[in-house]
């Protein structure tokens, strides 16, 4: 390779001391070495000349924009559709717990656990004394209405639905009454030392059979009975029955 380049630039030395003359004879291969070889060091010193190919085809020549890009956009919005925002938000459906929550026994049995007793509410009674005095009947405790007041008496018959006799002592359950007239708000109901108040009965009751209890609050005189809740409490919690 050496001697060929040197054979090149004798050749070319000769041609230039030839100044306006006329050129030497060169033969077809000597004229093709002489061209290969000057190509070869004009692209080499040619700085401004990139010797990397580039691939035109994916360029508008009208234009002046790439093509490729643009359609690779155009189809990036064709097969992305169009979605909305998700909605990260947990949904939790706490109707049921709440139910749970609020279910409380609606019978007096039930909620202060009492087994195989059931009672029935029986009606109320308007007087200005609780019991009436019968003739010839000594009472043990009777208990009159205060001045402007009468004796709201609520009734109800413990029926024992077992097989055998039952103590029913009220007072180990803690049973404690409110009773609400007419929407107001509910007033304990009073503390006596009748044999069959409600909240502190305590007798056999045998089976099959039954016993009338009862629970009283004071109410003004001359009221006309609507509506009466009876409220239970104790147990740690209260429940209410709608009696009338």
């Amino acid at each position: 390779m050496k001697r060929t380049g040197t054979l090149l630039w004798g050749i070319m030395a000769a041609a230039l001391l030839t100044g306006c003359g006329a050129m030497p004879d060169l033969t077809q291969e000597e004229t093709e070495l002489i061209s290969e070889y000057a190509v070869g060091v004009l692209l080499k010193y040619d700085t401004g000349s990139s010797r990397r190919l580039r691939d035109t085809s994916a360029y508008d020549e009208s234009a002046g924009t790439d093509v490729a890009a643009e359609e690779t956009e155009e189809q990036a919005e064709e097969v992305l559709p169009e979605t909305e925002p998700l909605d990260d938000t947990e949904v939790i459906d706490v109707s049921q717990d709440e139910n749970r929550e609020e279910e409380i026994p609606v019978t007096i049995e039930d909620y202060y656990g009492i087994q195989d007793v059931v009672f029935q509410y029986a009606g109320y009674e308007l007087t200005d004394s609780y019991p009436s005095n019968v003739e010839g009947e000594e009472l043990y405790f009777a208990m009159d209405a205060t001045a402007g007041a009468e004796l709201l008496v609520l009734k109800f018959m413990a029926v024992n639905t077992g097989g055998s006799d039952i103590t029913l002592n009220m007072i180990d359950y803690g049973a404690r009454f409110r009773i609400a007239v007419n929407g107001e708000s509910g007033k304990g109901a009073l503390a006596t030392m009748l044999l069959n108040d409600l909240q502190t009965y305590d007798g056999l009751l045998p089976a099959g059979d039954s016993v009338e209890l009862v629970s009283i609050v004071e109410v003004p005189q001359g009221t006309a009975i609507d509506t009466i809740h009876f409220i239970l409490r104790g147990n740690g919690k209260n429940a209410e029955l709608v009696l009338e």
